[in-house]
C-alpha cells in the first residue's frame, strides 16, 4: 500500500541499539490515504520515538470496512511491501507483470529493491463464488532492505500455504521468518520475524530470539504482558533480550508479532521511499515523476490495467512535494 498523505513527514531512522526488556504502549494514529475511495488506517509504526521493530519499519491496519479501496500506481525503493488481509480480498498488480487476488490467510511480499510500482484495489468478484463478503480488513506493513539488498532488482511472491502450529495451546501462523520452528518460505534479508497468534483464555508461553527486539499489536481482545494490560489499537514494544514471552488472554484474542535484530543502519524514509539521504529520495522522486500513464521510465515501468483505456483505473499518484527543510534525524526515546 502506499502512504498517500498529501504532505507525508520526512522520518529520519537512525539506526537503533539493543534494548532490555519492557512493556510500552504507543498508540495509534488515522492517517486518511485520500481520494474519493480512500481508507483510512490506523499507523502504529514509525512514530516519533519509535520508527523501527527490527527492519520492521511501517505498520498500517485498516477496516473492518466496506470494501473500497481504490489505491492506484505508486512507487517504492528500498523496502518490502507485505500484505496479509483478514477479510475482503486485494487485487494485486505492479511494474514487474503481477496481476494476483490476495485472499485472507494468504501472503503478498513485493521486494522493491531499486524500485517498482504498483496497485491495489479491493476485489468484489465476478461472481457469487468468490465475491468478497461484508468487510474488508487487514495489515500493511515495510520491512526496511539492508545496504546489501535495497539496490536488487525487483521482485514479487505470493504464499498461499504459510507454516501454521500450536504453540502451548496458541495457533501459529507464521509470515516471515522463524518462530518455535516454524520457518515461512518468504524471501527475507534480515533476520526478522512475523507471526499471527489466536489464543482462548488461558496462559501461554512463546519462546523468542533473545538476540531481537520484538512488538505486538492486539487485533482483537486483550492480552496480558508482565501485568500490563494491552487491548486492541496501540503497538506493545516489548524490548529486546527476551527467551521467551508469557501472555494471559481473553477468549479468542488474536495478535501480530514482530520482531528481528535491532536495525543498525541509519534509514531516511519520505513517502514510499526508504532510502539514506535526501538526494537518493530526489532522485526516485524524480524518476517517478517522469513517469506517465503512457510511458515508462527505466526505474518505474507502467502498471498494466491502468492505461487511459482503463476508464476509472486510470492513472497515477502523483509525488507529493519535496520538503523544504533539512531533515533531522528522528531518535529512538532514550526508554527503550
Amino acid at each position: 500500500m502506499t502512504n498517500v498523505e498529501f504532505n507525508p513527514e520526512p522520518v529520519s531512522c537512525p539506526g537503533s541499539t539493543p534494548s532490555t526488556p519492557c512493556v510500552q504502549l504507543w498508540p495509534a494514529r488515522n492517517v486518511p490515504l485520500g481520494g474519493v475511495r480512500g481508507v483510512t488506517v490506523a499507523r502504529t509504526l514509525p512514530q516519533r520515538g519509535m520508527p523501527t521493530v527490527g527492519a520492521w519499519c511501517f505498520l498500517d491496519s485498516f477496516g473492518p470496512a466496506a470494501p473500497n479501496m481504490s489505491v492506484l500506481p505508486h512507487p517504492h525503493i528500498g523496502l518490502q511491501t507485505v500484505t496479509w488481509p483478514l477479510s475482503g480480498m486485494i487485487r494485486h498488480r505492479d511494474s514487474l507483470g503481477s496481476d494476483v487476488l490476495v485472499r485472507p490467510g494468504e501472503l503478498n511480499l513485493m521486494t522493491a529493491g531499486n524500485g517498482v510500482a504498483h496497485s491495489e484495489f479491493s476485489w468484489l468478484g465476478e461472481s457469487t463464488d468468490d465475491a468478497a463478503v461484508g468487510t474488508m480488513r487487514g495489515l500493511q506493513l515495510w520491512v526496511a532492505l539492508p545496504e546489501e539488498s535495497r539496490h536488487r532488482a525487483a521482485s514479487f511472491e505470493q504464499h498461499r500455504e504459510l507454516p501454521v502450529g500450536t504453540i502451548d495451546g496458541l495457533s501459529v501462523t507464521v509470515l516471515l521468518g522463524e518462530l518455535a520452528g516454524l520457518r515461512s518460505p518468504a524471501t527475507t534479508f534480515s533476520p526478522i520475524v512475523g507471526a499471527q497468534l489466536e489464543c482462548s483464555a488461558r496462559s501461554s508461553t512463546v519462546p523468542l530470539n533473545r538476540l531481537f527486539e520484538h512488538a505486538i499489536l492486539v487485533l482483537d481482545g486483550t492480552l496480558e504482558i508482565d501485568g500490563t494490560t494491552i487491548p486492541a489499537g496501540p503497538l506493545a514494544f516489548l524490548g529486546a533480550g527476551r527467551a521467551e514471552l508469557t501472555v494471559r488472554a481473553a477468549a479468542d484474542s488474536k495478535f501480530l508479532l514482530i520482531g528481528g535484530e535491532p536495525f543498525g543502519e541509519d534509514l531516511l524514509m519520505w513517502w514510499n521511499f526508504v532510502a539514506r539521504n535526501q538526494t537518493e529520495i530526489e532522485a526516485a522522486r524524480a524518476d517517478w515523476e517522469s513517469v506517465s500513464q503512457d510511458t515508462a521510465s527505466a526505474r518505474f515501468p507502467v502498471v498494466a490495467g491502468h492505461g487511459p483505456e482503463a476508464g476509472a483505473e486510470a492513472g497515477r499518484i502523483p509525488a507529493p512535494p519535496l520538503p523544504a527543510v533539512k531533515l533531522t534525524p528522528r531518535r529512538r526515546n532514550p526508554q527503550t
